[in-house]
């Protein structure tokens, strides 16, 4: 347990701020009127051709449908047509409307799984602009936070990381990676504590246990960190085990 500190991997909150209702992903949402037979549904022109401005007016656009068109190049790992698809639904969606930061909120998202960091920071200060205290807005401090730290700047990451937890201490994402930030700084005994919170709001995961397992370790406190780490192989040996079954 003595990793080194830059060789920790950080979970990055993907799609958080995204509720789990959505309904099945679909490449040819009906409001915008595709033909799969005529077009390739993944063509990543098919949605510039299609909303093309000039061509389709706001009032045409489902904008929750083109979120979900976002959502489904994400899950192909399409994310620069991702970005693409959210961008567009920041623009026809009501001017500084919740939709609209949605929208740059993923857009963050799909910039960050490109390393495209600085474009990240732009989308997730846009959304904030719109909103610094709505139900997207932890979700975009946290994963400031974490584009911040990526592209250096380091102090600042830690200060939007206390912002998501003073906007909703119940997000344990924003606890994870205050947590993490904390560690950074050798805050140990803060950083533990961050940790046990993400914890105790359900994020119960191998590498969370490992964070808390090194932050013990460093304290002296050498057998709840063994503890930890034996949590945390548990939790991967039982993931594998689904996977192979799976297969």
């Amino acid at each position: 347990m003595t990793d080194d500190a830059d060789d920790r991997s950080h979970a990055f909150s993907e799609g958080q701020g995204v509720d789990e209702g959505y309904e099945e992903f679909t490449l040819d949402p009906t409001e915008l009127g595709v033909d799969p037979d005529q077009v390739d549904p993944v063509d990543s022109r098919v949605l510039t051709d299609v909303l093309d401005e000039h061509n389709v007016s706001a009032e045409q656009v489902d904008v929750p449908e083109l979120v979900d068109v976002g959502l489904s190049y994400m899950e192909i790992n399409r994310f620069e047509e991702a970005t693409a698809a959210f961008e567009r639904a920041a623009n026809f969606a009501e001017e500084d409307s919740i939709e609209a930061q949605e929208a740059w909120v993923n857009k963050g998202v799909a910039h960050g799984q490109l390393e495209e960091f600085d474009q990240a920071i732009g989308a997730y200060e846009e959304a904030l602009r719109i909103d610094d205290e709505s139900e997207h807005a932890a979700t975009a401090e946290t994963n400031l936070a974490y584009a911040l730290w990526e592209f250096g700047r380091t102090e600042e990451a830690l200060e939007h990381a206390e912002r998501a937890v003073e906007i909703d201490p119940r997000f344990p994402q924003a606890w994870y990676n205050r947590g993490f930030f904390l560690s950074e700084r050798g805050l140990t005994e803060d950083a533990l504590n961050a940790f046990d919170n993400a914890i105790r709001l359900g994020m119960r995961n191998a590498d969370i246990l490992e964070e808390k397992a090194q932050a013990l370790d460093e304290l002296g406190r050498e057998e709840e960190a063994q503890e930890a780490i034996e949590q945390a192989e548990e939790i991967r040996a039982d993931a594998e085990e689904e996977l192979a079954e799976e297969f």
